[in-house]
């Protein structure tokens, strides 16, 4: 009898067992782990467009360039970056370099949707050739003249700020300025800045992969006096401004962009030293196409390794 009265109360016990876990407190989840982030990483890409246009004026002489970068990254923190890179871009200058080589470098600080950048940048024109005006036509010349029409080099430095502003998924603002106390060895300090909005569109209005986005920027080079080499001439101040539409899937993007700038040709021709606006030169006399409207084209590929 009492082994059977035993038996029952463990019976009744294993009923309730379940009752009484429900009225129990679960305990907590642990955390999930924060994501892995690795300390390093290389961003790389390239890409050919119908023309390079630097700050509303072209470097490739209207024609085709292309260009190739790798940068390295070095992840100190959740919110700090350090990073440096170069850049390679085929150009066609009055000095006739063999490319404009970038070298860069600096500091990137992400808080929540902002990001601040903040760094230098070396402007590199390797193997020019100094131009020299002809006495006789006008023209330019390879040839020692007294009257050089360059410099030996157009080198020169710049350190820069930007913030981005990822205001939503489909929202991003940035805004940005460079300063360089000698630009393209000049002697005339330069300070260029401005702001840049991007829309992205939705991600369900495409297949998997691909994606579009609309933007744009308006920016401001003011530029100062040219040292004696030059004349201690005032170089032309002028605004910049640009829009187009994005393409994207994957890595590759395909850019149309318009760009435009409120320089004449006659301070387009002062402020590049386009060898064209000579006598000779193939355009109107001391006047340069370089700094009007502009329709280009860029098919890029931008990839990261971690």
């Amino acid at each position: 009898m009492r082994k059977t009265i035993l038996l029952a109360a463990f019976a009744m016990s294993l009923a309730a067992a379940p009752a009484i876990a429900a009225d129990m407190p679960l305990k907590a989840a642990p955390p999930a782990p924060p994501p892995v982030t690795n300390w390093w990483e290389i961003a790389y890409g390239g890409g050919v467009m119908s023309d390079y246009n630097f700050r509303g004026i072209s470097q490739s002489d209207r024609g085709m360039a292309g260009t190739f970068y790798v940068e390295g990254r070095a992840n100190v923190s959740p919110v700090f970056q350090l990073y440096g890179g170069t850049a390679v871009t085929s150009v066609k200058l009055p000095t006739d370099p063999a490319a404009e080589v970038d070298f860069y470098g600096g500091l990137r600080a992400t808080v929540g949707p902002v990001t601040f950048d903040v760094g230098g940048i070396y402007y590199y024109y390797p193997k020019e050739t100094q131009i020299f005006l002809d006495p006789v036509t006008g023209g330019a010349i390879r040839f020692p003249t007294p009257f050089p029409w360059t410099k030996t080099d157009t080198d020169f430095a710049e350190v820069y700020g930007k913030l981005t502003y990822v205001a939503n998924d489909w929202l991003t603002l940035g805004a940005y300025v460079y300063y360089s106390p000698d630009m393209l060895n000049t002697g005339a300090d330069g300070t260029y800045f401005g702001g840049s909005v991007k829309l992205t569109a939705p991600s369900a209005w495409f297949p998997t992969d691909w994606g579009a986005y609309l933007s744009g920027e308006v920016d401001r080079y003011i530029i100062g006096r040219s040292d004696a080499f030059f004349g201690n001439v005032d170089f032309p101040d002028y605004t910049y401004w640009n829009v187009g539409v994005g393409l994207t899937y994957k890595v590759f993007t395909l850019d149309l962009r318009y760009h435009d700038t409120d320089l004449s040709r006659t301070d387009c021709f002062a402020l590049t030293g386009d060898l064209r606006g000579l006598p000779g030169g193939g355009n109107a006399l001391g006047q340069s196409k370089w700094c009007g409207q502009a329709f280009i084209a860029k098919l890029s590929v931008d990839a990261t390794l971690k």
